[in-house]
C-alpha cells in the first residue's frame, strides 16, 4: 500500500507508528490498514477534543489554538513515540519532520475553523 499523504516530496507512513507502538504496547501485529485507520480516527476525534481543550484552558481562538494543539501533537508523534519505536528524536529534523510539521499543525487548525464554524452555525 502506498503511504499518504504527500508532503513536500516526502510520502508520511504514520500507520507505521501507530503499528510499531502496538507491537511494542500490547505484542500485538496490527495490520497496515489498521494502523492507518487508528491513526485518521485519531486524528479527527484526538485532534478534535485537544483542539477543544486548548482553545477552553487558554481562552484563545480557535484557530489559534488549533496552530498550538498542532505544534504540541506534533512534537509528542516525532519527538516522544518515534524514539519510543527506534527512530530518533524528531527524525533528525529532515524532510519527514516538517512535513509531519504541517500536516498536524494544519489539520489541527482546519479543525479549529471548523469548530469555529459550526458555533456560528449553532448560534
Amino acid at each position: 500500500m502506498a503511504a499518504l499523504p504527500l508532503l513536500f516530496g516526502v510520502a508520511l507512513a504514520p500507520a507505521n507508528l501507530v503499528v510499531a507502538l502496538g507491537k511494542i504496547a500490547l505484542g500485538i501485529t496490527l495490520p497496515y490498514w489498521l494502523g492507518f485507520a487508528l491513526h485518521i480516527a485519531l486524528g479527527i476525534v484526538g485532534f478534535s477534543v485537544f483542539v477543544w481543550l486548548v482553545h477552553r484552558l487558554t481562552r484563545l481562538g480557535l484557530v489559534l489554538s488549533g496552530a498550538l494543539s498542532g505544534l504540541v501533537l506534533w512534537f509528542v508523534a516525532q519527538g516522544l513515540l518515534a524514539p519510543v519505536v527506534g527512530r530518533s528524536f524528531m527524525m533528525d529534523f529532515g524532510a519527514y519532520t516538517q512535513s509531519s510539521f504541517v500536516g498536524h499543525v494544519g489539520m489541527a487548525m482546519v479543525i479549529g475553523y471548523a469548530i469555529a464554524l459550526l458555533q456560528r452555525r449553532a448560534a
